[in-house]
C-alpha cells in the first residue's frame, strides 16, 4: 500500500509527523481479519536521530467494530495505544527479532508501515471480547439458552457405552472389568 510508506532516507534531521485515517477495508486488505468495520486515527512522529537511525512514535485513537464471541451481533471496542520503534538501517536483511528494534536493509529508502500500523492496532482486540453482562443479542441468548447445560463434559470425549452404575457398584472395591482384563494380561506374560 503505497500511501502507508515512509522515504525514511529523505526524512530531515528533526520531527517530522504524519497522520493516517484506517477503515474496515485496510484491516482485511492483506488478510481476513475480524473486524467489521474501523475508523482509527494514526499519528505518526518520526525523529531523524542519525544518518541511519530513526525513531518512530506512533499514537493510535478511534475504534473497531467486531463480533461479540458470546451472541455475534457487533461489539464496538475503543482503541487507543502507543507503539514506540527504533528503526536502522544495517545489513542486507530485514531483522525483527529485537523488541522495540527494526533493522532493514541498507538498501531500503523507504519503509513500509502497513503491517506495523495493523498489527499494533489488531493486538488492542482482547482474547475473549464479549458484551458487558446483559448487553448481549437477547435473541441470540436465548437461543443459547435452550442449549446450556450446567454438567461438565467428559474429560475422555464422548462415549458410545452408557454405563448405569449401582450404588454396589460404586465402592471402592468393585473393579472396572476392562482393567481386570488388562490385569490378567500383564499376569500371563
Amino acid at each position: 500500500m503505497a500511501g502507508f510508506k515512509l522515504r525514511l532516507r529523505s526524512l530531515p534531521f528533526d520531527t517530522q509527523v504524519f497522520s493516517y485515517h484506517l477503515d474496515g477495508d485496510f484491516f482485511n486488505r492483506v488478510e481476513k481479519t475480524e473486524v467489521r468495520s474501523s475508523s482509527v486515527d494514526i499519528t505518526l512522529e518520526v525523529t531523524r536521530k542519525t544518518e541511519n537511525t530513526y525513531v518512530i512514535q506512533m499514537a493510535c485513537k478511534g475504534w473497531l467494530i467486531i463480533p461479540c464471541d458470546r451472541c455475534l451481533d457487533d461489539l464496538t471496542l475503543d482503541v487507543d495505544t502507543d507503539y514506540r520503534i527504533t528503526v536502522r538501517h544495517e545489513g542486507d536483511e530485514l531483522d525483527d527479532s529485537r523488541d522495540g528494534v527494526l533493522l532493514v536493509p541498507e538498501a531500503w529508502s523507504e519503509l513500509d508501515m502497513t503491517e506495523l500500523m495493523r498489527d499494533t492496532v489488531l493486538l488492542t482486540i482482547p482474547i475473549v471480547h464479549c458484551h458487558a453482562d446483559g448487553e448481549c443479542d437477547p435473541e441470540m441468548m436465548a437461543h443459547l439458552d435452550e442449549h446450556w447445560t450446567d454438567t461438565e463434559p467428559d474429560a475422555e470425549g464422548p462415549s458410545d457405552e452408557v454405563e448405569d452404575l449401582s450404588e454396589s457398584d460404586k465402592s471402592d472395591d468393585a473393579i472396572d472389568p476392562r482393567w481386570e482384563a488388562l490385569r490378567k494380561l500383564k499376569d500371563n506374560n
